[in-house]
């Protein structure tokens, strides 16, 4: 080859790899850009090529005259600069949440979105998350950086007003809701799917095809949305972990949950005999954010763990126009769920093996008999050291899930439970949250992510490479996630959940 062929051959080389080089260069300049009628949306790329979209407001800030009150349509913006997650919702530090209460204000309706396709014609399934936390600490931030997006599917997490912020009632307030008050913070997340509805095609999401799934509080509140008339229509389906509708709680009246107001307004300094009228309600909205914090932390409820204070369902007669219980048995929404537990959650009674003995000692004789039987408390032994938590997982979680999946099953809800047996990554035991890497990180282990891209994409967990996965159906079925592989078992809890879900 002459020496001017070669330089041809080179010329040629380097143009083709500056054609093939320009787009790369261009795209790691250009930022992701999504116009909604609110306004353009710029986020960022990340490492996988997902584009990633941080803090974006789905409704108004709920403060000043806006505390306690339904979401408002959030405010059109020329630009909105989508690169940072939003503060967490207002909190109070139990020390696991430190970091969200640092960065925690009312302002803080905001949702992540991450995708891998930003064309509108992509129609990828949509998950959207709904963080843990008792209904009272926690944020979604860093959600959406999970690897659940690179397998396909758009993820949006969502957040909710916490605390007195978000499930507060007050007569004065029920007198503004025409005869109903409290679950601000469920309408907050129903604004959130409403946001998506009308949004998500843009990011490449199918608005028609959209699974909703939470941890804990997050789990109760899917479960919540499920039964609630004004989330009708803005989902496909739910996967509920470790949480379901009330945890077992026995539901607070509006006249309960009025009460709890009325006396956060007596802490904060209002009259005791105006505490219950406008006045009252006045002062508690003049007050300061952490003011509230600090009132609401001796406030109680008819519970007998105050932990859970608001884990507690509310019939506030809007957003939960009746019992979680009754509304289960309702047939006008079938929407297909996964709902499961860990094997062991968390203890209630401050883990106490004494208290805990003396709680199952004073259920109905023959309740209390059933589950003595259940715990081996009538052996020479005598209580087993982990009572306490043993009674919690399927007080809280473990019985309710099979109420759950018992009564939507009879509805003609298709179901699917499970339990998890696998600590997670690096833990010594089974706990609260051990679902959560498996969910998101997919690390070698029990195959959560796949099962859950299924039932995101199709509505059925099962698919190829899995073993198969039955419905609850008749047979009691929930498929146990055990250290070697999914194995399909019967009657989850049989024995404690019989008595604790005797009629």
């Amino acid at each position: 080859m002459s020496r001017p062929e070669r330089r041809a051959r080179l010329g040629g080389l380097l143009a083709t790899l500056l054609v093939l080089t320009v787009p790369l260069i261009a795209r790691a300049q250009a930022a992701p850009t999504v116009q909604t009628a609110k306004g353009q949306i710029v986020g960022q790329f990340r490492e996988a090529s997902d584009a990633v979209f941080l803090g974006i407001p789905f409704a108004r800030p709920p403060v000043g005259d806006l505390r306690w009150r339904p979401p408002q349509p959030a405010e059109a913006k020329g630009r909105i600069d989508a690169t940072a997650s939003g503060p967490a919702c207002l909190q109070s530090s139990f020390g696991w949440n430190a970091a969200d209460a640092a960065r925690s204000s009312e302002d803080c309706l905001y949702l992540d979105i991450a995708t891998p396709d930003l064309n509108p014609q992509a129609r990828r399934p949509v998950m959207v998350w709904i963080h843990g936390g008792a209904n009272w600490a926690g944020s979604g931030a860093g959600t959406v950086s999970s690897s659940l997006s690179s397998k396909g599917v758009v993820v949006v997490s969502v957040q909710y007003r916490l605390g007195v912020f978000g499930f507060l009632s007050h007569p004065g307030l029920t007198a503004e809701g025409q005869g109903a008050s409290g679950n601000y913070a469920l309408m907050d997340l129903v604004a959130a799917l409403k946001w998506v509805q009308a949004n998500i095609a843009a990011f490449g999401g199918d608005p028609a095809n959209v699974t909703l799934f939470g941890h804990s509080a997050g789990g109760q509140d899917v479960g919540l949305l499920m039964l609630s008339p004004m989330a009708r229509g803005l989902y496909a389906r739910g996967i509920l972990q470790s949480g379901t509708p009330g945890f077992g709680f026995a539901p607070r009246t509006l006249a309960q949950n009025e009460a709890i107001g009325v006396d956060l307004a007596r802490r904060i300094g209002a009259a005791r005999g105006n505490a219950a009228k406008d006045a009252g309600l006045a002062r508690l909205r003049q007050a300061s954010g952490p003011a509230l914090l600090k009132a609401a932390r001796d406030l109680t409820a008819p519970i007998d763990d105050q932990g859970f204070i608001w884990t507690q369902a509310v019939v506030d007669g809007a957003v939960l126009p009746g019992a979680p219980d009754a509304l289960m048995a309702q047939t006008h929404d079938l929407a297909p769920m996964i709902v499961g537990s860990n094997a062991r959650e968390i203890a209630l009674f401050g883990e106490d093996t004494r208290r805990a003995r003396t709680w199952i000692d004073n259920q109905p004789a023959g309740v209390a008999g059933g589950l003595r039987k259940a715990y081996g408390l009538d052996r020479p032994a005598g209580a087993p050291a982990d009572l306490a938590i043993r009674v919690a997982t399927d007080r809280m979680f473990r019985c309710p899930g099979e109420r759950v999946a018992a009564a939507r099953t009879a509805a003609g809800a298709k179901v699917w439970r499970y339990e998890l047996e696998v600590p997670a990554p690096g833990a010594a035991l089974v706990g609260h949250g051990s679902e959560l890497a498996y969910v998101f990180d997919a690390p070698s282990g029990p195959p959560l992510q796949a099962y859950w891209l299924n039932f995101a994409r199709t509505g059925d967990p099962n698919g190829p490479g899995l073993p198969p996965w039955p419905a609850y159906g008749e047979g009691r079925n929930h498929l146990a996630f055990t250290a070697t592989a999914p194995v399909t078992r019967q009657g989850l809890g049989q024995g404690a959940c019989d008595s604790l879900l005797r009629p």
